[in-house]
């Protein structure tokens, strides 16, 4: 089996290399990776401009795999190492630095990338973990990473699936995206030139459904969902509303 491990946190992310360590032991690992920090670029695609790549060596302690260090989003890195590597047969994208829960993952770029590589046909996965005011301890994450990608094997193919891990997992479930109502929130401030300048953020209005995804991370299990790409509102295709 041929991987290409890729995220959104960037080439010198520790959970980008965790991740192609992991995956190291399903098969042939190669890394395309954003040169720099992408973050919440949701599917963005670089079309103004032609994209670089340029060789890049994993930083210690982490097994080095043939890689790239891409000028470009998440999706781009997807595209390029494709093209770079040739024939694959699974992408992988994170692990993010932060939560792609509920929500989170119409803008995350980790997510994105992951459903670039199942819009060229293949299966691809989502790995993200919180940060709570430590950092991840990917050493004890392994097992785990390695036991829910044995999991996500055994699906059908191809296969587009949102994993979140807690830092300390307890356990794996499938489950369904978490769907809240938000308040929008803008903090207005200064910068230090007394201009104003504002923070966006959004407070949810109801706490999370049991059998979602941030229910499960919270109760300390894996969170594993199955995605799809046709966003269709089916409940809303009456034949009356069809139009030539």
């Amino acid at each position: 089996m041929r991987i290409l491990v890729t995220n959104d946190d960037g080439i010198l992310s520790p959970g980008l290399w965790a991740l192609a360590d992991a995956a190291s032991r399903l098969g042939e690992v190669f890394v395309a990776a954003p040169e720099t920090e992408q973050s919440a670029t949701g599917h963005a695609i670089t079309i103004a401009h032609p994209g670089r790549a340029f060789p890049h060596s994993a930083p210690l302690p982490w097994p080095d795999f043939p890689a790239y260090r891409v000028r470009g989003t998440p999706a781009d890195c997807v595209a390029l190492g494709l093209h770079l590597f040739g024939p694959l047969d699974l992408v992988l994208s994170g692990v993010n630095l932060g939560s792609n829960l509920g929500h989170e993952i119409w803008h995350s770029g980790t997510v994105a990338a992951a459903k670039q590589g199942r819009l060229f046909g293949l299966s691809a996965g989502a790995f993200s973990v919180p940060m709570e005011g430590e950092n991840p301890d990917f050493g004890a994450l392994k097992p785990w990473l390695v036991r829910t990608l044995e999991a996500l094997l055994r699906l059908e193919r191809p296969f587009l699936v949102n994993v979140n891990l807690p830092l300390r997992p307890k356990g794996f479930l499938w489950t369904r995206q978490s769907v809240r109502a938000y308040e929008g929130v803008v903090v207005p401030g200064k910068d230090p030139m007394g201009r104003p300048l504002y923070w966006f953020a959004a407070k949810p209005l109801k706490e999370a459904e049991e059998g979602t995804d941030r229910w499960a991370v919270a109760q300390g299990f894996i969170s594993a969902t199955p995605l799809r790409l046709d966003l269709t509102d089916e409940t809303r295709l009456q034949p009356g509303l069809a139009h030539d």
